[in-house]
């Protein structure tokens, strides 16, 4: 897709497939299909597709534990994918790797749970790229939290003394699982990384279109001089850090969680002993302040697929046909799975 403009209707077919793929998902983890954290990549597709569309064959992509949409989009069969999730000896990894650590030789990616580990990873991958003469990149995908990792900071010290061509996209959706993010990070993530000698620049990673537009001239650039390239790419994440999140589930269901919640809370703030009546009260407020901060990003206008969808509606009919075909797709997909599912039983 490295044509001068982006094919803003190709694009949101990635994303649509990916929301649709992780939506099933969810639907199967609720079921019990799926066992233990499942951390899902809803709400980062725009960047997902703006930066994975301009690879070719040969680059490389380093994961964090959000991993099923770029994964989805780099091309890695969905049954396998699926298969690997219900943790079946069939799946991309034989069932052993779960949602988080995974593996492809063939389209070189590699996904880790442990935070940060995507920068050490990409920068191997960008190594071995400079060692065969090749103009091949690698990208670390990685959250604002991760930033603060030490092997982070070696990652972008080590691509700046080699001059390695690795593209760090941060996705930063300001808060660190339940932290806001500002407390535990200081200063600014893009001047961090021109500290190191890396060039970076904030963008909105919302938009699909003006993230593709954007990486076009930075990943064009990285093939020429091959040098790193840092981005804060802003974004939400639509079921908080995993599925079943606490403070998800306190925005969504005041009252319910309230209710809940009271007795314990009343009976933390009477104790005699520990902090004052003052700091308590003062660490509920702050909760409550997150659970509406996350509330208000999760809002109908900063999903990126409603963003993009609004760009495409003079043309419905194309959409629909778009959406029919992914629909149908995924229908496909869990039927095929569910019955090799059954013929092991």
């Amino acid at each position: 897709m490295n044509n001068e403009e982006p094919d803003i209707f190709a694009l949101y077919e990635l994303m649509f497939y990916s929301r649709r793929f992780e939506e099933m998902v969810q639907e199967l983890w609720d079921k019990g299909k799926i066992f233990g954290e499942m951390h899902m990549s809803l709400g980062e597709e725009a960047i997902n597709a703006g930066v994975i569309s301009h690879l070719v064959e040969g680059d490389a992509i380093a994961l964090d534990h959000r991993g099923t949409s770029p994964l989805i989009m780099r091309g890695i069969n969905p049954k396998k994918l699926l298969l690997e999730l219900l943790g079946h000896p069939n799946g991309l990894c034989r069932g052993n790797g779960g949602h988080m650590h995974l593996f492809s030789k063939e389209h070189l990616v590699a996904s880790s749970g442990i935070v940060g580990a995507s920068g050490p990873a990409a920068v191997g991958f960008a190594l071995a790229s400079k060692y065969k003469k090749k103009q091949n990149i690698a990208i670390a995908f990685f959250g604002e939290g991760a930033a603060n990792q030490s092997m982070m900071l070696s990652s972008l010290n080590l691509a700046s003394a080699w001059n390695l061509p690795v593209l760090f996209v941060c996705k930063d959706n300001d808060v660190s699982i339940t932290t806001p993010s500002k407390e535990v990070t200081g200063g600014n993530l893009t001047e961090r990384a021109k500290s190191f000698g890396i060039n970076g620049i904030e963008l909105n990673g919302l938009d699909v279109e003006f993230v593709w537009q954007k990486c076009a001239s930075i990943i064009d650039n990285m093939r020429k001089t091959m040098s790193p390239f840092f981005i804060v790419a802003k974004c939400i994440h639509k079921e908080g850090h995993l599925l079943g999140d606490s403070i998800l589930r306190a925005q969504r269901s005041t009252i319910k969680e309230s209710i809940e919640r009271t007795g314990p809370l009343l009976k933390s703030l009477t104790r005699l002993k520990g902090a004052s009546i003052l700091k308590r009260g003062a660490s509920i407020a702050k909760i409550m302040s997150l659970i509406t901060k996350i509330g208000d990003q999760l809002k109908k206008r900063n999903d990126p697929l409603v963003l993009a969808k609004n760009k495409l509606k003079k043309n419905n009919e194309k959409l629909e046909l778009i959406e029919s075909k992914v629909n149908n797709q995924i229908e496909t997909l869990i039927f095929d799975v569910m019955k090799t599912i059954e013929g092991d039983e």
